[in-house]
C-alpha cells in the first residue's frame, strides 16, 4: 500500500513542478511515507527523523531550508505529537490528503508547519495515474480500494485509513491497459480489504444484492447491497492482456464467493495463489480479535479453496501473543500452521495500538519474552512446513516470470512462479518455445520454464529449460 501511495504522491508532485532525486543531499523536500500497524514501524521513522535533523542543521545558509514531511498512517495517528516533538517536521499529511501536498509544501516554505489529516469517505485518487517506482519494471501495483470497515480489535487501519471506498472500475481498467502497453507483465490489485471491492459509480448496478459471505463467517457491519463486486473486476482485468499475470492482496477470508474461486481456477493469467490471513488458530482468540470466524470455518474455507483451485499456493498472516492468549491457544495456532502448510507466511508479535478496541477493552497481558518465544515457535513451524510444501515441487517444471539478476549472484536470474515463490536459476542461452524463436538469454519480463532441482522454505532453485509465453504455457498444460 505504501509503495502505491508513494507513486500517487510522486504523480501529484510532478504535476506541480517538483522533480525526483535519488540523492538525499540534492533534495529540497524529503517525504517519509509511514506505517502504523506496529510499534516497530513507527520507531523506524522516529530514528530516521534524527538522521534528517542532522542533515537539516548542516544545510548551507545559501540554500532554501530543507522541508521534511511525514505522510500516511503515522501522520494520521500522531499529528500533534509529530508537530510538537519534532520541530524539524514541516508537513504532515494523512493518507487522504496527498492532493493537498503542493499547498502544504508552499505553507512550509514560508516557515510555518502545515498539516492535513482529514479522512475522506470518497477519495480513491482514481484520476491520478501513479508514477512507477521502478521505471521499466515488470511488475506493478494498482490500488483498487482504500480503507477498511472490519474493525478487528487489534487493528489500527480503520482509524488511520478510514472507511472502505472503492475506485470506479473504468479507471482501474484504464490504468491496467496503460501498464500493459508499457510492457508490465504482472499487476497486483491492492486494497486494505481487496475482495470487499464494491464500485457504486455505475447507477444501474446500485440495487444488486450483496454476495453471501464464506460459510461460517460474519461481519460487525450489515451486508451492503449494490455495486459491481470483486468477481466482476477480476473478470474484466484478466481479459485485458493474456500475457499479464494478475494477483491481489490483501483479502479477508470472509469475502471469497465461489465465482471468485472459479475465475481464479479458469483464467490462465490469474495466479493460483491466495492470501488467507488467519491471525490465530484458536477460536477463543479469533473471537477476541473480532475476526468473524472460528478455526473450523477457516479450515473449511481452506479445504474448499484447495478443492476449487487444484495446486493453489496459500499464504497467511499470524499474530503471536494477542491479549489473553494462553499456551493452549498458541499451540492451536502451531497446529493450524502444520495442518494448512502455507507456502508463504507473515508472522509478528502483537503490538498494542491506541484507539483500537483491544486498547479500550482488553489487556496486553502476554509478557514480551513469552510473545518472542511463541513467535519464534510459529516461525520455525511455518518454515518447516513451507520447506515441505516447496520440496514437493522438486523435479517439476515451473513457469517463472523473470524479474532480473539474483541479488547474490550476477550469473543467476531471479523470478517468481505462479504461487509467488522466488525461483533462482542460471542465466544461460535458452531456446524459445516458438518454432521461429532464436536462442537468447532471458530478460526481465520474459517467461521461462524452469525445472526445480532444490528447495528451501523461502526459495526454489532450478535449471532453465526454455523461454515461452504465458498463453503458450497454459495451452500446453
Amino acid at each position: 500500500m505504501n509503495v502505491s501511495d508513494t507513486e500517487i504522491v510522486w504523480a501529484i508532485l510532478q504535476k506541480n513542478g517538483y522533480a525526483r532525486t535519488k540523492e538525499l543531499g540534492e533534495a529540497d523536500v524529503v517525504l517519509l511515507v509511514t506505517c502504523s500497524v506496529r510499534e516497530k514501524a513507527e520507531q523506524a521513522i522516529w530514528n530516521r527523523l534524527q538522521h534528517l535533523k542532522a542533515l537539516k542543521a548542516r544545510r548551507p545558509q545559501a540554500r532554501a531550508p530543507l522541508r521534511v514531511g511525514i505522510l500516511g498512517c503515522m501522520a494520521e495517528r500522531l499529528k500533534e505529537e509529530i508537530l510538537h516533538r519534532e520541530k524539524l517536521v514541516d508537513v504532515v499529511a494523512g493518507p487522504d490528503a496527498y492532493r493537498d501536498l503542493p499547498r502544504l509544501l508552499a505553507v512550509a516554505e514560508s516557515g510555518q508547519q502545515a498539516a492535513n489529516v482529514l479522512l475522506s469517505l470518497d477519495e480513491t485518487y482514481a484520476d491520478i495515474l501513479p508514477v512507477q517506482t521502478s521505471a521499466g519494471g515488470t511488475t506493478a501495483f494498482v490500488s483498487i480500494m482504500r480503507g477498511c470497515d472490519n474493525m478487528c480489535s487489534y487493528c489500527i487501519v480503520p482509524f488511520t485509513r478510514g472507511r472502505e471506498r472503492s475506485r470506479p472500475i473504468a479507471s482501474i481498467l484504464q490504468e491496467v491497459r496503460m501498464l500493459s502497453d508499457q510492457g508490465v507483465k504482472e499487476v497486483t490489485l491492492l486494497g486494505q480489504n481487496v475482495n470487499s471491492f464494491r464500485d457504486l459509480s455505475e447507477v444501474h448496478f446500485q440495487s444488486v444484492a450483496a454476495p453471501g459471505l464464506s460459510r461460517g463467517f460474519s461481519t460487525v457491519y450489515k451486508a451492503k447491497p449494490g455495486g459491481l463486486r470483486f468477481s466482476h473486476l477480476l473478470d474484466q482485468v484478466s481479459r485485458i492482456d493474456p500475457e499479464m499475470r494478475i494477483r491481489f492482496t490483501s483479502p479477508h477470508p470472509k469475502d471469497f464467493p465461489d465465482e471468485v474461486l472459479q475465475l481464479i481456477q479458469e483464467r490462465h493469467n490469474i495466479c493460483k495463489q491466495l492470501h488467507l490471513p488467519a491471525q490465530s488458530g484458536s477460536t477463543r482468540v479469533l473471537e477476541a480479535m473480532r475476526r468473524g470466524y472460528t478455526r473450523e470455518a477457516y479450515l473449511e474455507l481452506v479445504h474448499h479453496v484447495r478443492d476449487s483451485i487444484p495446486g493453489v499456493s496459500l499464504s497467511s498472516d499470524f499474530i503471536a501473543g494477542f491479549c489473553g492468549e494462553t499456551e493452549e491457544d498458541h499451540l492451536q495456532t502451531v497446529s493450524l500452521l502444520r495442518e494448512v502448510r502455507y507456502n508463504v507466511g507473515f508472522l509478528f508479535a502483537y503490538s498494542m495500538r491506541q484507539k483500537t478496541r483491544a486498547h479500550h477493552r482488553l489487556q496486553d497481558d502476554v509478557p514480551a519474552d513469552v510473545k518472542k518465544r511463541r513467535l519464534e515457535q510459529l516461525i520455525a513451524t511455518f518454515r518447516e512446513e513451507a520447506a515441505r510444501a516447496n520440496a514437493a515441487l522438486v523435479g517439476q517444471a515451473q513457469l517463472v516470470l523473470v524479474e532480473g539478476p539474483s541479488k547474490r549472484s550476477a550469473s543467476e536470474l531471479c523470478g517468481r512462479n505462479d504461487g509467488n515463490i522466488k525461483v533462482i536459476f542460471p542465466d544461460a542461452e535458452l531456446e524459445d518455445a516458438a518454432e521461429h524463436g532464436a536462442p537468447g538469454r532471458a530478460q526481465p519480463g520474459d517467461y521461462v520454464v524452469v525445472k526445480v532441482t532444490s528447495a528451501s522454505s523461502q526459495t526454489l532453485r532450478g535449471v532453465p529449460l526454455y523461454r515461452t509465453t504465458l498463453s503458450r504455457a497454459a495451452a500446453s498444460h
